[in-house]
């Protein structure tokens, strides 16, 4: 029995999945497939961009949340960073991960109000509140100061052009063995090559279409 998997945990994922699941697409029909391209890409124009996605979910998958939690687990992560809250269900997974190895500190960055209110709701109802920093704000700023001297997981799944940006910020005090996962890494062509260079610090594999998972080697 693990808390991702009982009550209130479990149910509750269940409801949020089902309602990204029925939410409308993202409302950017009217940007040619290169506009939105540059968008998502953007290190000036990101505030702005999901700004007009401020309603929508863009929640991890059922199966990123699952092998979030257990990439924590296996990990034995007592120290966690996460870029970008959204609605909260990446953040739970993680926050269930940390209650499961016995506790921790999971930071986790949202610059978009309501979903800031929403995900802290979120997070209350999974009873994880207690072990969730989540901060208010961009997080070039939220993560400049105030982490854990040592953090063993980072997850990247806010605006695509920062990737690199906030690694740059949390780089010093990822542990050797520390796990790096970006979601929608496609999306991040600098971002890829960073941690996939032969001679740099990660080793880097794709996982399923868009998720990039690293190790951390020195």
């Amino acid at each position: 029995m693990t808390t991702l998997t009982t009550e209130p945990v479990a149910s509750l994922l269940e409801r949020l999945f089902q309602q990204a699941d029925a939410a409308p697409s993202p409302t950017t029909a009217e940007l040619s497939p290169e506009e939105r391209t540059r968008l998502l890409r953007s290190k000036t124009e990101y505030r702005a961009f999901y700004g007009r996605l401020k309603d929508l979910w863009l929640p991890v998958s059922r199966e990123t949340g699952r092998l979030l939690y257990m990439l924590a687990r296996s990990s034995h992560a007592r120290a966690i960073v996460e870029f970008g809250t959204s609605f909260g269900v990446s953040t739970i997974h993680l926050a269930s991960a940390l209650r499961d190895n016995g506790g921790g500190r999971l930071i986790t960055s949202e610059f978009e109000p309501s979903k800031i209110a929403r995900a802290r709701e979120h997070i209350a109802m999974a009873g994880l509140a207690d072990l969730v920093d989540l901060r208010a704000g961009d997080a070039l700023e939220t993560l400049r100061a105030d982490l854990p001297e040592t953090v063993d997981l980072l997850l990247l799944d806010g605006a695509k052009g920062l990737y690199v940006d906030i690694l740059d910020r949390v780089e010093d005090r990822l542990r050797p063995g520390a796990i790096v996962v970006a979601d929608n890494a496609d999306m991040c062509p600098d971002y890829l090559d960073r941690v996939r260079a032969p001679a740099g610090t990660y080793m880097s594999l794709p996982f399923g279409k868009d998720v990039e998972v690293s190790l951390r080697l020195g």
